[in-house]
Parts: structure tokens; sequence; C-alpha cells
């Protein structure tokens, strides 16, 4: 026990390998960065959001799922020239570090990024949600030294309900209005998709209808075996055939000229911040479903708690709320204010 002790404490702590540089995070023993903010030698990819995949890099290692969605996204030659797949839990040794990869529940492919070194382990959550998603694999709690997490919803007035009832509200008022076209405005890639697979297993059962800029990464994740059922482009449907449909579009799309096309729209927007109603009245939606990929409040806490770190590290978000209460339960908490991530596709 007291040699143990000994290597215990004699651990390096994170922070003296896993640093904060114009770039990103950068790994110092493993000589990569993960989810770095410019083009670099060499990246680990937790998603292929666009804030954190970035073009341009050499050497990229994902997983097969998000390696693939980046290749849709921005091309086989601007998608990393030398991609590595990781399965979930492979371990593979980068440098002196030894890398794996564990869901993050976030869209499909996305993951948590586990670093150890010298019996010191960091893991990188990306961003995460917690409740069960059928396009993707739940988050998977990673004991470890330091969680790096994100603070999307880190305030207690973001607690989201459960998806399954906002999709009930929009069916219900598919029933109310049946002559009305239901046009939601969703991000690209992972609302879009768990949207189509929500409604699926909710018993709508006819097509759904797409904006141009939803087809490819619908494509993609048929591709990888996520089945979404009857998809039609939303541009080329007569008029009459979306009386009574859903359509599915980017959120700038949903106020613009394209939403003419449809049958008196209603305007629905699926977002964690519809819970903000200055937000959906800004937007022009009419019905705002609160359907968010990020965790809410209490899955943050509840995550804190289940990965069992001492310390823990904010990306991006509400770094303050999240750090106070993380201090009230005896975490250290600290900031990275990483610029450059996003939060439109929350």
């Amino acid at each position: 026990m007291a040699a143990e002790k000994v290597h215990i404490e004699n651990m390096p702590h994170p922070e003296t390998w896993l640093k904060v540089t114009p770039s990103g995070l950068f790994c110092e023993p493993g000589g990569f960065y993960v989810d770095p903010l410019r083009a670099v030698e060499r990246a680990v990819v937790t998603h292929a959001h666009s804030d954190h995949a970035r073009p341009g890099h050499q050497a990229v290692l994902a997983t097969r799922e998000t390696l693939a969605i980046m290749r849709t996204r921005m091309g086989e030659d601007q998608a990393g020239l030398s991609q590595q797949a990781l399965a979930w839990g492979e371990r593979v040794r980068v440098g002196e570090v030894d890398v794996w990869l564990e869901p993050a529940g976030h869209v499909l492919g996305s993951a948590q990024v586990a670093m150890e070194w010298q019996g010191s382990r960091a893991v990188v959550s990306g961003d995460y949600k917690r409740v069960p998603d059928p396009t993707t694999p739940g988050f998977v709690p990673i004991p470890c030294d330091v969680f790096v997490t994100e603070a999307t919803f880190a305030l207690p007035v973001f607690r989201h309900p459960k998806p399954e009832a906002e999709i009930a509200r929009l069916l219900d008022s598919v029933d109310l209005f049946p002559e009305r076209t239901h046009v939601v405005g969703c991000y690209s890639l992972g609302k879009c998709q768990r949207l189509v697979a929500l409604l699926r297993a909710a018993g709508w059962d006819r097509p759904i209808y797409l904006h141009g800029a939803h087809v490819a990464i619908c494509d993609t994740y048929a591709m990888l075996g996520v089945q979404l059922g009857d998809l039609r482009p939303a541009t080329v449907a007569q008029k009459d055939a979306l009386v009574g449909a859903i359509v599915l579009a980017p959120p700038s799309a949903i106020a613009d000229r394209w939403a003419r096309r449809l049958a008196e729209p209603v305007v629905c927007a699926a977002s964690g911040w519809m819970r903000v109603r200055q937000r959906a009245k800004q937007g022009g939606v009419e019905l705002p479903l609160v359907i968010s990929d990020h965790a809410d409040w209490d899955e943050l806490l509840q995550t804190l708690e289940d990965v069992g770190a001492p310390e823990v590290w904010v990306t991006h978000g509400r770094e303050e709320a999240l750090i106070h209460a993380a201090g009230l339960r005896g975490i250290r908490g600290r900031a990275l204010r990483l610029v450059g991530y996003g939060e439109e596709e929350a």
C-alpha cells in the first residue's frame, strides 16, 4: 500500500502535460491536439460538428462514423491526409500516451477522448448528453483525474423535458392543423436525424421531407447503419404533397423565402435554446420544441458525480455556474475559455 501511495503522489498532474494553446488543447507527451481550432499536424477529433472538426489536419484519429461524416461535410482531401479510425475502447499509443475513445452520446460517432500518461488520466468529453438517443450509443462515464467538459446549458434554468413529450407536442399540432405544413428548424448533423428517429418511434410512418442541406448527412447515417425510413427532398415536392407534412430544414431557412413553398407553414424549432422564450420569439418560432443534444444542468452535475474526477476543466459555455457548483461538491474547477466552439447546434 505504501508503494502504491508513493506512486499516486508522484503521478504528473494533467495540467503539466495537457496544455491550452492558441490552436486548442494540446497533449504534449502525445504530440497531438484534441479538437484543434485550426489545422495541425496531428488531431484527435471528438465529433464532426464544424466547431470541433476543422479541415486541413495532416493526421486525424476519430471514430469510423466521425471520419465518414467529416468526409461528407468537407471532402476527402480536407478531412485529414491520414485518417485512423478507433473502435470503442480500443487503446492505441500516440507518442508516449495511451489513447482510447468511449461514446459521448452527442451525435453519431461522437466520442470522449481518454488519455493516460504515467498513471495520470484525463478525459475530454467533447459535447455530450445523457438521455437515450436512437441514432447514437449512449454516454459512458470514465473515471479520471481531470474531466474536461462543456457547459453549454450549465444554468439551473436549463432542465430539458423528455424528447418524446416534445415530439408528442409536434404531432398534436399536426393533428390540430392538418391543412398546414410543419417545418422544423434543426441542425443538419445529429438533430435532424434524431428528430426523424424520434418521429418514427412515435409512429409517424409517412414521408419526412428534407431541405437540401440535410440530405447528404442523412444518406451518410444510412450508409453507417442508421435507418431513417422514407425521406424525400422538399425542394422538388409539389406544394399539395406538403399539406399536413413534416419538413426538416436548417434554422436559417425556416424564416427565409425558401419556406414560402410550404402550405401555410407552422414554424417550429428544435433546440435546447427554445427554453428561452425570447429566442423563440425573435426567430419567429410558433412551436418551440425543447430538444437538445447537450447535457442539461442536472445531467452535467450527475456526470461530475459519475466520473469521480477531483478536478473539472470547462472548455466553453456557462463556466462560472458549473465551476461554482463543482466547488460546492469538493471538486476543483478551472475555466479554459477556449474561443471557437459554438452553440448553434444545441
